[in-house]
C-alpha cells in the first residue's frame, strides 16, 4: 500500500513531505522512544508516535521510513516540517489515539 492511499482511507491530514505521498509501506512501527525507533524500526515501515520534534525528521530519514503519523492532534514543530519537506517524508496527523490508528494501519495494509 502506498501512503497516498492510507492517507485517503484513514482521512489523515498530510503537513509535510508531499512528495513522498507514493512511499510504499511495508509495515508499522509504535514508539515514543527515538532511540527504540533508531534501533528497531525498517526501511519502509509507518512509524506512529507523540513525537513532534525535528529529531523525528532525522530519525525518519535514516531509518528509510516511509512516513511518520502524529496522534492525538499532536503538531509537528515547524522545523521537523522543513526536514520533512526535504527529506520527502510524509508527516500525517490525526486525532485518534496511538491505539486506535496503530489497529486501523494494521487492518489497511494487511488486507488484500
Amino acid at each position: 500500500m502506498r501512503v497516498s492511499e492510507l492517507v485517503k482511507e484513514l482521512n489523515l491530514k498530510v503537513v509535510a513531505g508531499h512528495n513522498g505521498l507514493e512511499n510504499e509501506i511495508s509495515g508499522g512501527y509504535v514508539s515514543d522512544l527515538l532511540s527504540d525507533v533508531m534501533g528497531n524500526s525498517k526501511a519502509g515501515q509507518i512509524w506512529i508516535t507523540l513525537q513532534t520534534h525535528k529529531n523525528v525528521a532525522a530519525i525518519a530519514s535514516l531509518k528509510e521510513l516511509s512516513a511518520i503519523i502524529l496522534v492525538s492532534n499532536f503538531k509537528a514543530a515547524p522545523d521537523t516540517i522543513d526536514h520533512c519537506n526535504e527529506e520527502n517524508i510524509p508527516v500525517l496527523c490525526t486525532e485518534l489515539s496511538a491505539f486506535e490508528i496503530a489497529g486501523l494501519v494494521y487492518n489497511a495494509i494487511t488486507v488484500d
